[in-house]
């Protein structure tokens, strides 16, 4: 797929959230890259990188303190790559990248992996 076409399908992911989500992405970089590097690998305790679809950076909303101040913006990672290797149709793509963006946006807001599988998000 096109990069410019995937980074599309990115945007139209966050569009689709609901007003109060986004209103609230405001310290939040989202960026597309093709695949994570060795250290978010480690830190994810992924080997491959065909595993890892995307991988937010950051502290969650939930873990925030008063000392929360002047700090860089979050960063959201989408992998481009991967996401594309587990796909074959350009619809599956469209999905999968709503369904990462969703995942990592959910992260953000401090919900683990472990309620998100509680909930059937996964």
């Amino acid at each position: 797929m096109d990069p410019d076409a995937f980074e599309d399908l990115v945007a139209e992911a966050i569009q689709t959230l609901p007003e109060q989500f986004q209103e609230m992405l405001d310290n939040v970089a989202v960026v597309v890259e093709d695949w994570p590097d060795r250290e978010t690998l480690r830190v994810a305790r992924v080997r491959s990188p065909y595993q890892l679809l995307g991988f937010y950076h950051g502290i969650p909303q939930t873990a925030r303190t008063t000392y929360y101040s002047l700090v860089p913006p979050d960063r959201i990672s989408i992998y481009r790559r991967p996401i594309e290797a587990q796909c074959r149709t350009p619809a599956e793509v469209r999905e999968l990248v709503g369904r990462v963006v969703r995942h990592e946006i959910a992260h953000h807001f401090g919900i683990s992996d472990d309620r998100l599988h509680e909930i059937g998000a996964y």
